[in-house]
């Protein structure tokens, strides 16, 4: 069986290579035109071609969305976009428009097309729908059990993808109106606002049913879905999928690094036990902005699964700094400052291929070789000696707490 694919969010070039060098089989991205996320720094046809040949180096696929929900006035050009994008080596189309999936059936036959959980497939029939349409995979809604994911793998003869990390919808994907009817901005069309993240006074009549200061949101905490990895694998999945291409290099890296070792290690020892589990909860959590849970995959979310007077993500101030270079024979690395840190402070870094380590970092220097003791300077570049060893790309950030396994 093919090992499946660990697939990485990206929403610029940046993140791109980073999600691939920390270990992404494939990255999805979204184009200037016909994509969601249309606040995303998103990709024209250049800046994707660059990124396909990055992949091509590490044995990587570009993936890109083409799930827009389109508008007679949204149709210009389509065929020439995905001509381009089967010009340029991308091996997959993400799409949800059942014209757009056959235009590209048509005009760029060398495309995959997986069709978008924007169109909430949630059995085996459906995906049997595209099979006959001749579609390529079916990326599942993300309301499904662990169960019914697993039976609808077992009775269906096309690839399937699921969600295992971030941002959820408060209803079903795709499915919601709210920012129409309240900004004008189509959620299907790339332009949601997520009202559902705003903050709400709630009433009975004229009776305020809250405190000022406890208003009411509706959001779901974020999907982490990390203890059912190795079920996902035995079932037959194909591609797992972690949502966000807004969010920043450092949580891309954090998050495709811990995903990458434990699904290496399930392949190597079969399962993992609790113990070990909850170090990668803990290395998962530091890149986290908003609390976590287990979506759908345990059932119907509970209240524990919402989140309440929370309107939006959270800054976290945990990466420090940027290895640009590292010389290996004296141990010193170059770095570029990210956020506030001292020197002697204590520290870990983690890299493509260094686990987190933890050390205290020492002297720091400025271009000038003047001695600096705080690092306030956000892009500064810093000289530094390093007590384990480093490499280029690598992020160190701060030693925030010792253990966070309760959260979970």
């Amino acid at each position: 069986m093919e090992k499946i694919e660990l697939l990485a969010p990206a929403g610029d070039l940046e993140r791109l290579k980073i999600a691939v060098m920390y270990g992404a089989d494939a990255v999805f991205l979204g184009g200037k035109k016909f994509s969601l996320r249309s606040r995303a720094s998103n990709f024209d046809i250049e800046d994707i071609a660059e990124g396909v040949k990055f992949a091509n180096t590490y044995g990587a696929k570009i993936h890109v969305t083409v799930n827009m929900l389109p508008h007679e006035e949204d149709l210009e050009g389509l065929k020439e976009y995905l001509m381009d994008l089967e010009r340029i080596g991308v091996t997959a189309i993400i799409c949800a428009s059942p014209y757009i999936a056959k235009t590209a059936k048509t005009y760029a036959p060398k495309l995959e097309v997986h069709i978008s959980t924007q169109h909430s497939s949630t059995n085996s029939a459906a995906v049997a729908y595209w099979k006959k349409r001749g579609m390529d995979r079916v990326v599942l809604a993300r309301e499904l059990t662990l169960e019914d994911v697993k039976e609808t793998v077992k009775h269906s003869e096309l690839p399937i993808e699921v969600f295992i990390h971030g941002g959820m919808c408060v209803a079903y994907s795709g499915r919601c109106v709210l920012s129409n009817h309240m900004t004008g901005r189509d959620a299907n069309r790339g332009g949601c606002a997520q009202s559902c993240r705003w903050k709400y006074r709630l009433f009975d009549k004229d009776v305020a049913l809250h405190e000022e200061e406890h208003l009411f949101s509706m959001s779901s905490k974020d999907l982490m879905a990390a203890k059912f990895i190795p079920d996902l694998i035995k079932a037959g999945v194909a591609s797992l999928k972690i949502e966000g291409r807004m969010k920043s290099a450092y949580y891309i890296a954090t998050l495709i690094k811990t995903y990458r070792m434990l699904i290496d290690e399930v392949y190597e020892k079969g399962s993992i036990d609790e113990s070990r589990m909850q170090w990668y909860y803990q290395e998962l959590s530091k890149a986290e902005n908003r609390p976590t849970g287990v979506g759908f995959y345990e059932g119907l979310p509970t209240p524990f699964g919402q989140l309440y007077g929370i309107n939006g993500a959270g800054v976290t101030q945990e990466f420090i700094a940027y290895v640009l270079e590292y010389d290996e024979q004296d141990g010193t690395a170059l770095l570029e400052v990210r956020n506030h840190f001292a020197a002697h402070s204590e520290v870990e870094i983690f890299g493509p291929t260094i686990t987190t380590t933890s050390f205290v970092i020492g002297d720091l220097y400025d271009k000038e070789g003047e001695k600096v003791e705080v690092a306030n300077k956000p892009m500064q570049i810093l000289k530094t000696k390093l007590p384990v060893k480093a490499q280029a790309h690598a992020m160190i950030r701060k030693v925030m707490c010792k253990d966070r396994s309760n959260v979970y």
